[in-house]
């Protein structure tokens, strides 16, 4: 029950305010220059807004749709998902939801479709993005947690941890189609769409699974670090990125040659990993440490460490908005990171 006890730390820090809540301001502002002028440093990352989705609250996963503009924060707290506008960087709709506990969220982009994991409920709710309300409910027979999309293929893919399986849903027929074996205690999935793979984190072996999506069969398992959680895929790199949540790294993995490649010292508790495949930056959420650790792409180094809210957890990249959205579980609030001004 290692994901139930995990889950229960987090929500035991955040609702009795044992973790430090951080101001929302960028930890690597510009030097000040002889004029008393200022110039942000290039790439330099910042909190740009903070939204309030109101308290009590327990968000988790977050996904973003930048063809219309639409974030989804998953509300454990009431079992709904809030629906913020990156136009305007306000609660646009909240979904409800149902079930007993909402953990993960992805989006079909193609067809405007969003898919939500219950971890206690053993399914996954189908929202139209359209009409912001459930369309249906699909049994996976074992508690559900990550969840992500491969949107050339209408193909959902969702962790299983204590069943250690991933279970493959059609996105035509929002039926189960396959079931597969992966390591033990699954729980961080992603697809690259480029080379239709998916890649699953194995927490209780710090391993990643490789799965090809044409056959749905392990192909290759990859050592990482320990207490592997979440995962991210650079489609444009053919990069793969894992964060470690007992050593507090992150492991960055190459697509071509299923080796690690780097492994980067990172925040406490990193949790969610989002990737912006336009700067090359790669975002991580450290639970413990209220903050957003930010690494190029380019040099697998961290150029930022960013204070945000109480046990940020979730996090998405909106490319076309230019912004990152981050779910600060204690806070009640939803960080914006964007760039810093000029």
């Amino acid at each position: 029950m290692r994901l139930t006890q995990r889950g229960a730390m987090l929500a035991a820090v955040a609702i009795t305010g044992l973790a430090f809540a951080a101001p929302a301001t960028a930890a690597a502002a510009p030097a000040s220059s002889a004029q008393g002028t200022a110039k942000p440093a290039k790439g330099c990352v910042t909190v740009t807004a903070t939204i309030p989705v109101g308290t009590p609250s327990l968000l988790r996963g977050v996904a973003a749709d930048p063809k219309t503009k639409a974030i989804y924060v998953v509300n454990a707290f009431d079992n709904t998902v809030l629906v913020i506008s990156a136009r305007t960087d306000t609660v646009s709709a909240t979904i409800p939801v149902g079930g007993a506990f909402l953990s993960g969220v992805a989006v079909d982009t193609k067809t405007n479709t969003i898919y939500v994991t219950d971890e206690e409920d053993t399914t996954v709710s189908v929202i139209d993005g359209r009409t912001d309300t459930v369309t249906a409910t699909i049994p996976v027979g074992a508690v559900s947690v990550g969840v992500a999309v491969d949107t050339k293929t209408n193909t959902i893919y969702v962790a299983s941890p204590f069943s250690n399986t991933v279970s493959v849903i059609s996105g035509r027929t929002n039926t189960v189609t396959a079931t597969i074996p992966v390591g033990n205690f699954p729980v961080g999935v992603a697809v690259d769409t480029k080379t239709n793979t998916v890649y699953v984190t194995n927490n209780q072996d710090n391993t990643v699974s490789v799965i090809s999506g044409r056959s749905n069969r392990v192909s290759a398992t990859i050592p990482v670090g320990t207490g592997a959680r979440a995962v991210a895929v650079d489609t444009k790199t053919n990069t793969v990125y894992v964060t470690n949540d007992e050593d507090n790294t992150v492991s960055v993995i190459s697509g071509r040659s299923n080796t690690v490649t780097a492994t980067v010292p990172v925040g406490r508790i990193p949790q969610g990993v989002a990737v912006d495949t336009k700067s090359k930056a790669i975002y991580v959420t450290n639970a413990l440490g209220n903050t957003v650790s930010v690494i190029s792409g380019r040099t697998s180094m961290v150029t930022a460490t960013i204070p945000v809210g109480s046990i940020p957890l979730g996090v998405a990249v909106d490319t076309k908005a230019k912004a990152t959205y981050v779910a600060n579980s204690d806070s009640g609030t939803v960080s914006v990171l964007g760039a810093c001004p000029k």
